[in-house]
Formats: structure tokens, sequence, C-alpha cells
């Protein structure tokens, strides 16, 4: 899910891509996109971009003709309009040929130009949001990058709250005090803290900006890899810096048309870290993180057990880790349930009586070709047996008959 850091380098590049460049016509949005429409025509504007926190607000400026006379013609619009955009679970920008087209760009506008390019929103999943004539949310804090010292005094005056009385992973989620904070940055984050108490005013605010050191260091196959390592600093100070240091790596941290997240993944240290223990919070979200995970820790949760990053395709960047892994198990589940089916044992047992049959047929038919002579000299002899019966039985009753009339 794009983050603070993401947001404010999808603004960089809205605003590096548009830079000179001539939009006209209206503001059109896809036909699947239950989002509202952009009641936005103009025959010349300019767009720029602005980020704060989870927020990007899109300005279409219309341009001015030089000739005073010239009147703006009905429908065109002659004052700017500020889109404020959410980018949900996997929302970015594209700059492209009309012909290369996202297959999910939801929100679209042309340039002037021939041919015709084309900014737009896209956003495979729609869980993304667009606001017309919008403002930032009220309901959300200070941005923890851009406007650090309000952040800060927000949060520490507020520790009251009842939001405070949560795991302290699940409060880094809050946007109401920690706005541009998701599921990495609070492991990174939770990861370089050493919690102590938070005071009103930052006593490292006078130091140094923030720098990053890059370091060697060797991963299981031998091979070298840079790692990046920040500065340290109270819980809130590392709200601030932190995320920083994903904007400092530059385009490749967001950039649409580049595949390389080498970098990004090097400056991890917890998150889908090998070695690294992760259990669900009460809202269902994963937090990585290493050692016990505390008292405040969800009771039906598995125990943390230490995970390894599923390795990753060239062209993916870290938000489809999971999925690779849902699939390769859906993948060897079916292939299990298939050399199952194939092998069914019962079904070569039901097989052998069917033989048996036709062996038991095969050998009656040969007893009735082969004993008929038998039946025929059976037969005979109890015709013969039966014809010497009748004629006994009368001999014998004259027998008695003659001699009881001798008495």
């Amino acid at each position: 899910m794009p983050e603070g850091p993401e947001l404010h380098l999808a603004s960089l590049y809205v605003n590096k891509m548009c830079a000179g460049v001539v939009f006209t016509g209206p503001v059109r949005k896809s036909e699947v996109s239950k989002n509202p429409d952009v009641p936005f025509t103009c025959e010349a504007y300019r767009i720029t971009a602005t980020s704060r926190g989870k927020e990007v607000k899109l300005t279409l400026t219309p341009m001015k003709s030089d000739d005073p006379k010239e009147r703006v013609k009905a429908g065109q619009a002659d004052q700017p309009m500020d889109i404020v955009i959410r980018f949900g679970m996997s929302g970015y920008f594209r700059f492209t040929t009309e012909d290369e087209l996202p297959k999910h760009a939801h929100l679209r506008f042309y340039s002037k130009e021939t041919p015709c390019r084309v900014l737009s929103f896209v956003d495979a999943r729609r869980f993304g949001s667009w606001q017309p004539n919008g403002t930032w949310q009220s309901d959300r804090g200070p941005c923890i990058m851009f406007e650090y010292k309000s952040f800060r005094e927000k949060v520490v005056s507020h520790l009251s709250d009842r939001a405070f009385d949560k795991p302290i992973c699940e409060v880094l989620l809050n946007q109401k005090y920690f706005n541009g904070i998701g599921n990495y940055l609070r492991a990174e984050i939770l990861f370089r803290t050493v919690l102590e108490g938070l005071e009103s005013e930052d006593l490292c605010e006078n130091e140094k900006p923030v720098k990053n050191e890059t370091t060697d260091t060797k991963t299981s196959d031998g091979a070298k890899q840079k790692r990046v390592k920040g500065e340290t600093g109270d819980l809130l100070r590392l709200c601030h810096t932190v995320p920083l240091e994903v904007v400092n790596l530059g385009g490749k941290g967001y950039d649409p048309q580049k595949t390389d997240y080498s970098d990004f993944k090097a400056w991890l240290q917890c998150y889908c870290v090998d070695g690294m223990k992760s259990i669900g919070d009460h809202n269902g979200r994963t937090m990585w993180f290493k050692g016990d995970p505390g008292p405040m820790a969800p009771k039906d949760s598995k125990s943390p057990k230490a995970k390894k990053r599923a390795k990753k395709e060239d062209g993916h960047d870290y938000y489809t880790d999971k999925k690779k892994v849902a699939s390769k198990r859906s993948e060897s589940t079916s292939k299990k349930k298939q050399e199952s089916v194939t092998k069914i044992p019962k079904k070569e047992k039901k097989g052998c009586p069917k033989e048996a049959g036709t062996k038991r047929r095969k050998a009656v038919k040969s007893r009735e070709v082969t004993e008929p002579q038998h039946e025929k000299r059976s037969t005979a002899r109890k015709r013969k047996s039966s014809s010497a019966e009748p004629t006994a039985g009368p001999q014998r009753r004259r027998g008695r008959v003659t001699r009881q009339n001798s008495k």
C-alpha cells in the first residue's frame, strides 16, 4: 500500500512529467469507476501536484489568453480546480501516449499536442478515490515529513487520548496523529526506536540534517549489498526522518517505469527481512519485529516465528510478496490433489472382481459344453429307477393280501 513517501514521490513525478505540458478538453473517468465525475473542461490548462501525508492534490489551472478582450467560452472553466486523490491499495500515476494507456487508468487528463499524451491515475484494485473541488481531510493530522513541528506538538499534547492506550504498533497507523505512516514504515520506525519519554521540543532538531550512510553487507548468497544507515532519535523524530530516507532514495522507490527496487530492499532493516518475526495486530495487519512481542500482543494470534522473504521476480515490488507466496501454496495444493486423483488405488481393486467374474463365466460355459453326456446318463438312470419302483409296490401288497387269506 502506498504510504507517505510514495505519495510525495508521486507528486514529484507529476510535476516533473507535466512541466511545460498544456492539457485540454474534459477530464475523463473510466466507465467502471464509482468515483464522481470531474466537472472540469478547458481548452488549455496546466497540472501541478502537492502531497500531504497519504493524500495528493492535483491543481488544474486554466491558461489565460494574452488577448484581454477574448472571453471564456460557455462551459469552459476559468478558475482553478483542486482534485484530492487518495491512492488506496495500489494507486499511482503514469504519463504515456494515448496508445499506451494502462488498462486500469480510471482518471485521465489529455494533453494538447500531437500525438496526444495522457496523465492517468492507475488503480488496479480500485480502492483509491478522488474528490473534485476537494480539500485535505480534516480528520488527518499534520504531515509527518513536511509539517514536523505541528505533527510533534499535536501528538505530545494528546498523549492522554484513548487512542494512545493501544499497542504502539497500532497507534502509529492512526492517521489522525501519524498522517503518512503505513505498514512498512511502522515496522522500520519501531525497529530503530528506543522508547523513552516524549517532549514537546525535539532535542535533535538543531543538529545536522538527516544523512544516509551506506555500508556494504553480504547476503546469504555471498553477494555484496548496499545497506543504508539512518539517523537515530526518539519515536516522533524517527516518524519524520525514516520516511525522508525513502524519499532520498529517489524515483527508485516509486517510479512505475522502473522495476529496480534493489536500493529499497537494501534500505529495509525489518519489514519482510529474513530472520524477522511477524504477528497480526488487533486489526489483522501484519506487524514485523524482532524479539518479544510484549504483553499487549493479541492472544488469539499465532506465536511469532522467523520468516523468510519470498524471492521476487524482476519487475515486481514489495507489495506483491504475500500474493506470490499464496499463489505458490495454492499451486502446490492443486498439484497434490491432481496426484491423488490420478492414483486412486480403489478403482484398480474394483477392476479385479470384474476379471474374476469373466473367468468364472468362461469356466461355466466350458463345463456346459463338456458335461452334456454325464447329464444324459444320469437322466437314463433316473428313468430306470422310476420305472422299477411302481412295479415293486403292488407285488408286495399282493403278497400281504394272500398271506392274510391263508391265515
